[in-house]
């Protein structure tokens, strides 16, 4: 556990912990996905982890190729809180020391992962006493106020409330805080607690609704809590979408599933006429109903990835572009259901060996034929 600051992880926390770790911040080529996409108003980026900072190659590769990165775990209350009386900052101290040292602007993920699942087990067996309401409420503020004022001179985007909501049913998910509070109040509790901690932020609700048939449940639910939230006045400033594609469909050799394009973009036309903002804040392809052969199978990915951030991109609100991960080697698909063929996937712009591969390609040339964006919103 540390005792860091703010004033530490803002100015001593650029060297402190960081040491031969850090890699040299270099230019980035005008051929590198994040000038690309500067150069039509699109900040690229990905995550990056502890199991994978360590690499000094995936490090140089984050460096050359991204404007920012968003810690893949190490902000979420798992990593954060080893129990209801302490904060343990070290490891996303870390990362936002090594990021800002290399000139790499940082997203935070995630004040609040809105699902019992990934709640921390010492949260689900917390005794909330004879006033549960009050003590959630305190528990929640604490937490949030806690690490958005700390990360907030580093940090200009917040995913705020992850995945809310449950896709089978529609409804906002119960966790051991919403119990006391009610789902909408703990929802709009976080960002509200949000903005008054980092003034400046964009705050973002952050979801895996996506573009294919099958999905109206979810993107329909996502509305309805949006649309809450803007009539109750909740600060909320965009919509994350996750974009981990094809990641829910059989194993078969059909492709990644079928999409619904229309209603993806009647969705879409929603948010943002609410005035939101569009984020792509996880993107990767899970390559599992894909063929063996890894010309056709990257084809298909990069085809894929083309025709997603074209429809993603015809939206001047969509303003950032964020990879889960750039690399196979550390992809988290990795761990996530095999392929039929048991053979390695290949999800990302990146291969295992760190050389280009066609999804990259794609991004390069999404960012090319897109139009500029416009300055956000301040």
């Amino acid at each position: 556990m540390t005792g860091l600051n703010r004033r530490d992880v803002v100015i001593g926390g650029l060297c402190a912990g960081v040491g031969s770790s850090a890699v040299a911040a270099m230019p980035k080529q005008s051929s590198s996905l994040a000038a690309l996409g500067a150069a039509k108003g699109i900040r690229f980026g990905s995550t990056i982890g502890l199991k994978n900072f360590e690499d000094p190659a995936y490090r140089a590769l984050n460096a050359r190729e991204c404007a920012l990165v968003v810690p893949e775990t190490e902000m979420k209350w798992v990593a954060l809180r080893p129990d209801a009386r302490r904060f343990d900052f070290s490891a996303a101290d870390r990362i936002v020391a090594w990021s800002r040292a290399n000139g790499l602007g940082v997203r935070g993920h995630t004040l609040l992962w809105h699902a019992e699942r990934w709640t921390p087990d010492w949260v689900k067996t917390y005794d909330f006493g004879q006033h549960p309401a009050v003590e959630a409420e305190r528990l929640l503020t604490e937490h949030i106020r806690t690490v958005a004022s700390r990360y907030a001179p580093a940090v200009d985007s917040f995913d705020v409330v992850n995945e809310g909501i449950n896709p089978e049913t529609g409804l906002i998910n119960e966790t051991a805080l919403s119990r006391p509070l009610g789902g909408e109040r703990t929802i709009d509790l976080a960002f509200r607690t949000a903005r008054a901690a980092a003034p400046h932020a964009q705050l973002v609700y952050n979801d895996f609704m996506s573009w294919a048939a099958d999905n109206e449940r979810h993107r329909t639910a996502v509305l309805r809590l949006l649309e809450g939230m803007k009539k109750r006045g909740t600060p909320i400033d965009a919509l994350g979408v996750q974009s981990h594609l094809g990641s829910k469909f059989s194993d078969t050799p059909t492709g990644l599933g079928q999409i619904d394009e229309l209603a993806w973009r009647r969705f879409l036309d929603e948010v943002t006429g609410m005035g939101l903002d569009l984020l792509v804040t996880e993107l990767d392809v899970h390559d599992n109903p894909l063929p063996t052969a890894i010309g056709l199978r990257d084809a298909q990915v990069a085809a894929h990835t083309r025709a997603y951030l074209d429809l993603m991109l015809s939206y001047p609100q969509t303003r950032t572009v964020m990879c889960w991960g750039l690399s196979d080697r550390y992809s988290w698909l990795n761990d996530f259901r095999p392929r039929p063929d048991k053979l390695p996937k290949r999800p990302l712009p990146f291969d295992a060996e760190f050389r280009p591969k066609p999804m990259r390609d794609a991004i390069a040339a999404a960012f090319a034929s897109a139009t500029p964006r416009p300055p956000r919103r301040a």
